[in-house]
């Protein structure tokens, strides 16, 4: 492979709520201790980058900067220190901190302009990030199936596996099937429950629902989620809700979804910055819970090869996620498929 590389090409974010710019020719510095740089085959691009070029993660104060946060890759060249990977070794980059070390991000040049970027970063044909960002690729993930555990996977199947461990029998409602929804649903398949609840309002991602597993559909769009969990549950609400698509009403109608004396909501969504959830008192009192999930629990280094276990022996179909291709020329199309509801899973193929 080779390794004097000294420029890379990346989107740049100069101004929220403008197009990135896609930009060559920009300068890699020398790498810190703890950096390593990695050659990106693919990344991934979910609606948490739409929020951020589109300023709805509150004021940026890192402009201009680079994007991503999932992707994979190959070592090219690794800062004093490092120990987790050597060149040549394939990668998957995630934004969730594993082991090694844990430094900031670089900072880049083009001309006179300096680029930030921050621990990991993925809208790029090279790039530099943390130690701490990196998990060796598991035998037998390809890198396009790689990307997915950057982010979605391990942060909705953790959710199942790391924080909820449904018992056998119980009940589940997850809302939202983008990627951390399908995720948390392909895991919660493989728990003895007696009822999984899907919830969304596109068919077509009922009907993936429907074929991964799901023991139920509902369209929001067309159906009052709490009515349909109600006549499912006879009543009784869900023992576990989980939302996931980033919108503060959804977070509300999942809480009122689980039970009463012991039903938990766990939210993985972050919705638009400012933005308040209300609840009513009367069901903390009455023993629902509530609480918001960091990547799923997920330990990178310990759970990602079990979760590539699970790909390879057909438990986690991952290949029903990705869609549309896309080349970093034209990321800005791939953004706008992903809020037009184009596409389930963006790839950015390097």
């Amino acid at each position: 492979m080779q390794t004097d590389i000294h420029h890379l090409k990346a989107a740049v974010l100069y101004q929220t709520s403008q197009p990135l710019v896609i930009e060559d020719g920009i300068e890699i510095p020398g790498l810190r201790p703890g950096q390593v740089l990695v050659k990106v085959a693919f990344s991934g691009l979910c609606h948490s980058q739409l929020m951020e070029v589109q300023g709805k993660r509150g004021k940026d104060t890192y402009l201009p900067h680079m994007l991503g946060h999932e992707g994979s890759g190959i070592i090219v060249r690794i800062g004093d220190g490092v120990s987790k990977v050597r060149p040549g070794d394939k990668v998957i980059l995630g934004w969730i901190k594993g082991s090694g070390m844990d430094v900031p991000g670089a900072q880049f040049r083009k001309g006179d302009v300096t680029i930030n970027a921050g621990g990991v970063t993925t809208f790029s044909n090279y790039t530099i990030v943390s130690e701490n960002r990196c998990v060796p690729l598991p035998e037998g993930v390809p890198m396009d199936i790689a990307v997915l555990f950057g982010c979605a996977i391990p942060t909705g199947a953790g959710i199942v596996m790391n924080r909820i461990k449904p018992e056998k029998g119980s009940t589940m409602a997850i809302f939202g099937l983008g990627g951390i929804g399908l995720s948390a649903l392909m895991m919660a398949v493989l728990y003895d429950c007696s009822s999984v609840i899907a919830i969304d309002v596109e068919d077509s991602k009922l009907s993936l629902a429907k074929d991964i597993g799901a023991s139920h559909i509902v369209n929001s769009a067309k159906q009052d989620p709490l009515n349909a969990i109600n006549e499912i549950t006879e009543g009784k609400g869900v023992d576990y809700s989980i939302e996931a698509s980033g919108l503060v009403k959804t977070i509300e109608i999942a809480f009122r979804a689980v039970r009463k004396f012991g039903g938990l909501c766990v939210f993985a969504s972050h919705p638009q910055a400012g933005a308040k959830i209300e609840i009513d008192p009367y069901d903390l009192i009455c023993g629902k819970r509530i609480e918001g999930s960091w990547g799923g629990s997920t330990n990178p280094d310990s759970d990602i090869p079990k979760l590539a276990a699970l790909y390879r022996d057909g438990s986690l179909p991952l290949e029903r996620f990705l869609g549309h291709r896309y080349n970093l020329e034209d990321i800005n199309l791939a953004l706008a498929d992903l809020e037009n509801r184009k596409v389930l899973r963006a790839l950015i193929k390097m």
